[in-house]
């Protein structure tokens, strides 16, 4: 067993006056025997449990869910980006996943960008357009899971899309970032300015066109938008705008069934998508915490911190050269996972001091925007589902009247021919977005993620540690003051030198913080790139789920 040495400096825990419970926690958790849904939108949550009470399954109020957030949060979502969901099937005793995301469009070649003397892909406009992948996974998902009709699915979006809905603060916040940066492209401020600014907290907003979408995707079916009107509407606007996505590129979509892979963590299988998304840096991360007395060191200890961002840092540098599309390089999934490539791995942590290079990043994988929902239905059934346009809203391409923006996904790829994630037409670019699962003795225990870009891993193994060592509850494990470092290696190429940088939320006292500097870690602000969580915890010896929502969004957990 590794110890860390050197005192332990624990964090101030600054919190409400509960009665119950730990201090910081904001509220309890949500308790109920039904049925239990957590989106990052109430709305969205309370559309999920109508569907639920209606005698939907949780794949159906999971879409319903997240057709509300394309909507209601399209700063974080939508149908012009991709999905990914982990299922468990409570009558066949399985864990599935499934991954919606697309791929590069077929003109989009490493020789386009090098004889333009382009070094790295843009982050908006035409260029980083991926294939959507969203409706398809709904469609998937649908096929084996649903039970109600898509036109009753989508049914609540679209009515909320005709008549309006009141904007919450968070989103609120961030459709100003994202008008900033993308509001000048064509049909930005036609979908989503209709009176000459976007919508601030409070205000109704409408949005007839995507209403008119979801009502030929629920009528007409998935091919309505990958070769029927959709796809032609996409076509013709990308090609006036300079980009690679075709109709051709749209109507070639599929989606993949994929098996989610596993490490055992004291007790705990922490299950995850395999690449092209970066879920296995959570189980390499906690592969290398397993062997440290962590719950000895404390929540908020300088020790804690310490060695959580050193292992960050190595499963990082992995993520950076192995994390691709599995369909174009043998990625060695089993051994990046495996406990005895974890020891070998953990002699490169220092007790003392944080390491500059093993062998430094630009941010750009740091600000995905993301939403992340969980749903549970009466009969066991569980979807931990993550869907995203990456960057917020996008890429800034608002095709036509569809009402929503297309991703800009594809940025994600390395301009070096000899990176595994070398851009080529047909590839699934990188990914970010990642939903969690775990499993104790062979029954399903909590659907969660933590959305947020490169937080996302990092978050996962934050709230596995949280409840396992630090014996937090699900609400207590998503409200504790959280740790994100950046500047780590990438995917894209760049490559870490200077150590990185280590973001700390409010929660951590002034003593970890001068501690973590001693060990050689250079602080950052708290920039509220801490993630989004939600989760849902089944107890079988009682039958009923345990919901939780992210304090640091706008969301809610219920159920009935």
């Amino acid at each position: 067993m590794f110890l860390a040495l050197g005192s332990t400096v624990m964090a101030a825990e600054p919190g409400y006056d509960r009665v119950a419970g730990r201090a910081h926690a904001s509220r309890s958790e949500v308790i109920a025997p039904h049925g239990m849904a957590a989106t990052s939108q109430p709305l969205a949550t309370q559309i999920a449990i109508d569907i639920l009470k209606a005698g939907g399954s949780a794949v159906d109020a999971a879409i319903a869910a997240n057709a509300a957030l394309g909507l209601m949060e399209p700063t974080g979502s939508g149908i012009g980006g991709d999905l990914f969901a982990i299922i468990w099937d409570a009558e066949k005793k399985e864990l599935t996943g499934l991954n919606a995301s697309g791929r590069a469009p077929q003109a989009m070649t490493l020789e386009y960008f090098q004889d333009r003397g382009i070094e790295q892909i843009p982050k908006f406009g035409p260029l980083p357009v991926s294939v959507p992948g969203a409706v398809d996974g709904w469609f998937e998902l649908h096929g084996r899971y649903g039970r109600l009709s898509m036109e009753e699915i989508l049914a609540p979006a679209i009515r909320y899309a005709r008549e309006g809905f009141p904007v919450s603060e968070v989103i609120a916040h961030y459709f100003v970032n994202n008008r900033k940066r993308i509001g000048h492209y064509p049909g930005f401020a036609e979908t989503f300015m209709p009176d000459g600014d976007v919508p601030k907290k409070g205000e109704m907003f409408r949005n007839p066109r995507l209403a008119s979408t979801y009502e030929a995707i629920a009528s007409k079916g998935r091919d309505e938008f990958y070769k029927g009107s959709i796809a032609k509407a996409i076509d013709a606007y990308m090609a006036e705008q300079g980009g690679f996505l075709s109709y051709d590129d749209l109507a070639a979509h599929t989606s993949e069934w994929v098996t989610p892979v596993s490490t055992n963590y004291r007790g705990w299988d922490v299950y995850e998508l395999p690449p092209n998304g970066q879920g296995i840096a959570a189980l390499q991360i906690l592969n290398l915490l397993e062997d440290y007395d962590i719950a000895g060191m404390g929540f908020g200890s300088a020790e804690y911190l310490h060695t959580l961002v050193e292992a960050k840092k190595l499963a990082f540098e992995d993520r950076a050269k192995y994390y691709v599309d599995m369909d174009f390089a043998d990625v060695p999934v089993e051994w990046l996972i495996s406990k005895d490539y974890a020891a070998e791995r953990r002699k490169l942590i220092s007790a003392e001091r944080a390491s500059m290079s093993l062998p430094a990043g630009d941010r750009k994988l740091e600000e995905g925007d993301t939403i992340y929902l969980t749903v549970a239905d009466a009969d066991g059934n569980m979807v931990s589902l993550i869907q995203s346009n990456y960057r917020g809203m996008g890429s800034g391409m608002t095709p036509g009247d569809l009402g929503f923006v297309l991703q800009n996904r594809a940025e994600l790829f390395a301009l070096d021919a000899a990176h595994a994630n070398v851009v080529e037409g047909g590839k699934r670019p990188f990914h970010t977005i990642i939903p969690a699962f775990v499993m104790k003795d062979g029954e399903p225990l909590i659907s969660f993620g933590v959305m947020g870009g490169a937080m996302q891993p990092q978050g996962h193994a934050q709230i596995i540690v949280n409840m396992v060592d630090f014996g937090m509850n699900l609400q207590e494990a998503g409200d504790a003051a959280r740790i994100n470092h950046t500047g780590s290696s990438e995917p894209t190429g760049s490559v870490m030198t200077d150590g990185g940088i280590v973001h700390l939320e409010d929660g951590f006292s002034a003593a970890t913080r001068e501690a973590l500097k001693q060990r050689g870690h250079t602080l950052g602000p708290s920039d509220g790139s801490f993630g989004g969580y939600q989760a849902i915890m089944f107890d079988k010896e009682q039958g009923v789920y345990y919901g939780a929502s992210e304090v640091r969004k706008d969301g809610q957990a219920a159920g009935y």
